[in-house]
């Protein structure tokens, strides 16, 4: 528990001093093109710095015979140190490798939705080709997917990224190029009625909730993740997270049970609400058991060096 408060807290340091930077760089705009110009120029050089000791550490490890796969995947699982290893063009791993683990670690959300994403190709002009498996029917947050799952966790790895290509399964087996998504739209403002999708398009921000990395398998917890009520359960090894509102009740699910569904193997876990009883199906994104035309809100949810963040809605104002 206590290790994975620290890393919370480290990743949030990190993230105040990355806008404290910006915002120095912002404040001195204020003294002329200049004092701008050489802000900038001050970072370039401290970066190369660091860069340059940060390349010899590297070397003296590697010819120490120290720096192998174990050393180096330790490496890179560390946000802060690939990060800096990617600014630097020191990355061990190729763009390819970079996409795949990154894929990697989103298909727990895809498989909530009953979906997965297979890599097609990585481009040497920057575009990356997908194909989505399975389906995501009767899921509210399926349009956003992309835009909140896979969109963040190859730009995170693989920065040089210009454009995602997607390929849909379709009825005619000719027909299986799909549009192409690029980075900027994918950030764009996604159209619905739906309030709940439109919440989701007005911006998310991935938030950690602690109280996610301590359940034991058949546990459900609800927290508050910002101004979201969130609640989260786990099934084995998998962790997965709604909207805190029953869909036919509409009340909140604290003290919601998981249970096995009759006659279902092993791991078929149901979620059923306290107040009314309700069945839902956490595996199949919160899909009714007792009223196909209702399910509960998924929302992405991604583990990373033992911390787990869910994507929560961000109100925009005018």
């Amino acid at each position: 528990m206590a290790e994975t408060e620290a890393a919370v807290d480290r990743s949030e340091q990190l993230r105040a001093a990355g806008d404290r930077i910006d915002a120095l760089l912002d404040a001195s705009s204020s003294g002329g093109a200049v004092a701008r110009e050489r802000a900038e120029e001050l970072v370039r050089l401290v970066a190369d710095l660091y860069g340059a000791g940060l390349e010899r550490v590297l070397t003296i490890i590697d010819d120490a015979g120290r720096l192998d796969d174990d050393v180096l995947a330790a490496l890179v699982a560390d946000d802060l140190v690939a990060s800096l290893l990617l600014v630097h063009n020191l990355h061990p791993y190729d763009v390819t490798m970079r996409v795949e683990q990154a894929l990697e670690g989103v298909r727990p959300y895809l498989g909530s939705h009953g979906g997965d994403v297979e890599l097609l190709e990585v481009s040497d002009t920057g575009v990356v080709r997908l194909r989505l498996l399975g389906s995501c029917d009767g899921c509210p947050s399926s349009s956003v997917t992309l835009k909140l799952a896979v969109e963040g966790a190859i730009e995170a790895a693989a920065p040089e990224i210009t454009t995602i290509e997607v390929e849909t399964p379709t009825e005619d087996p000719a027909a299986v190029t799909g549009p192409v998504i690029s980075i900027d739209s994918l950030r764009s403002r996604i159209g619905s009625a739906d309030p709940v999708q439109e919440s989701h398009d007005h911006g998310s921000s991935w938030e950690p909730v602690p109280e996610l990395a301590t359940l034991v398998d058949g546990a459900v917890v609800c927290a508050a993740v910002g101004q979201t009520q969130v609640l989260g359960c786990r099934i084995g090894a998998e962790l997965f997270a709604f909207r805190d509102r029953c869909a036919r009740c509409e009340a909140t699910l604290a003290g919601a049970t998981l249970a096995r569904r009759l006659g279902g193997a092993i791991g078929d876990a149901v979620l059923r609400c306290p107040s009314c009883l309700t069945h839902y199906e956490v595996r199949r994104a919160g899909a009714c058991i007792e009223a196909p035309d209702l399910h509960l809100d998924p929302l992405p949810l991604l583990v990373n060096a033992g911390v787990a963040s869910v994507a929560v809605p961000v109100a925009v104002t005018a």
